[in-house]
């Protein structure tokens, strides 16, 4: 039997959770389920411990390992769940000598091994030959964080940032343009910081640029989010010059206003947003912006929540992903004083309306317009602007140019383009 992985969180745990199920299999280990856990919100804490309880009462005598952050950050938390064999931390959950002991039935003498995080100063390119059910995927850059916003307990789940060498990376992709692959996705904790701890510190533009450069066979590129105040001058001109690079970013942005801003320990201020979405749209004006944005974070008044509010409309965003603010235990946020959970599930709330008007206010536009879609599934694919469309007929894998001729429940409907060469 083949490992099963069940992934919470970001893309970057998408990656490492395709790397975890083969070094697993790589060490005998056989039939076991992989937990890879997320530690953003204590809602994505619960919903892993509960799909943990669901494991075990589904299969009694499946092995069980937790790894994530979650598990990085609580361990002990896991370790006393009766229906957890083995909690692994996140410095060793990606080398096959960690599964051994379970694959060969050594006892352990404690459930958890989970090193210090903080120790670790490098950062492996992990070949992977392709993702399960994808037609794109997912290329890790980066890992760690050596910034400490106020309310994010990640750093101390990741660690500090640590990038994959350029020649890796590029190398790792052309394997999987080679094996079909028509979309890549650059991910990491903190991207936009790639290169800081490298020889000759390379940027996230240069590598954007050496990818574009090198492989260019690779139909399209595209990157996961990024912290606009760290954006440098390569991945502006990569944005403007190649087109193969998609006009999809997504911002770590977290607020609107400059007040809840500073108490996060953010490094831009609501202008920065406000100047480089501007900078970009003159550059390549098909973009689109999401961005994450915190709802009810400590101190946070109407006014306040008002600009978060605001900046939506004003920068044109198209993607909201929307938190209401988790207080996370050792960080200096939840010794902030405290927004209800009441009024932040209702400022969440408000925010996602906004979003869904100004997502479906975009898909409305490109009615009439020929999109090129990347097929991720029989019958439905994503444009370059990531919406979701359906354009049946298609294999997935397929690159087809269609044109949007309806809104759907959750983007646009496709057709032919008739006669085309």
């Amino acid at each position: 039997m083949s490992v099963e992985t069940l992934t919470f969180g970001c893309r970057l745990n998408a990656y490492e959770s395709e790397v975890m199920k083969a070094e697993a299999e790589k060490a005998g280990l056989s039939g076991a389920l992989i937990v890879n856990t997320c530690a953003v919100t204590a809602e994505a804490v619960r919903q892993a411990k509960q799909a943990i309880r669901k494991a075990r009462r589904e299969a009694p005598g499946r092995q069980i390992i937790v790894t994530g952050c979650a598990a990085q950050t609580a361990p002990r938390d896991f370790a006393d769940m009766a229906e957890v064999d083995l909690v692994l931390g996140n410095a060793d959950k990606m080398k096959a000598q960690s599964y051994a002991p379970m694959a060969f039935g050594v006892k352990l003498n404690d459930k958890v091994q989970v090193n210090d995080i903080m120790a670790v100063r490098e950062q492996a390119g992990h070949l992977i030959e392709g993702m399960d059910g994808r037609a794109r995927a997912f290329v890790q850059v980066q890992n760690g964080c050596d910034h400490r916003c106020t309310f994010c307990i990640i750093p101390y789940g990741r660690g500090p940032s640590r990038s994959v060498p350029m020649g890796a990376v590029v190398e790792q992709m052309k394997t999987l343009v080679g094996n079909g692959y028509r979309e890549l996705v650059l991910t990491g904790v903190d991207i936009t910081s790639y290169g800081a701890d490298l020889p000759g510190q390379p940027s996230l533009g240069k590598l954007v640029q050496a990818i574009l450069r090198h492989i260019p066979d690779l139909p399209r590129l595209r990157i996961s989010s990024i912290d606009s105040i760290e954006a440098d001058d390569a991945l502006y001109d990569a944005l403007a010059s190649d087109r193969r690079l998609m006009p999809h970013l997504h911002l770590s942005l977290q607020a609107g206003d400059d007040l809840i801003l500073k108490r996060m320990k953010r490094r831009h201020l609501r202008a920065d947003t406000l100047e480089f979405v501007g900078r970009v749209r003159a550059l390549r004006p098909d973009v689109v912006f999401g961005a994450d944005i915190i709802a009810g974070f400590p101190t946070e008044t109407e006014a306040m929540f008002e600009n978060s509010l605001s900046i939506v409309t004003e920068a044109d965003l198209t993607y909201l992903h929307v938190f209401p603010y988790s207080p996370r235990e050792g960080t200096p946020a939840a010794r902030m004083p405290q927004v209800s959970r009441r009024v932040g599930r209702e400022r969440a709330a408000r925010l996602r309306a906004l979003g869904e008007q100004q997502y479906n206010r975009f898909c409305e536009s490109r009615i009439g317009q020929v999109e090129a879609v990347l097929v991720e599934r029989d019958g439905m694919g994503r444009t370059e602007q990531f919406v979701p469309i359906a354009v049946p007929g298609h294999a997935p894998g397929e690159l087809v140019a269609v044109r949007a001729v309806a809104v759907a429940a959750t983007g646009l409907v496709g057709e032919p383009i008739r006669n085309a060469a």
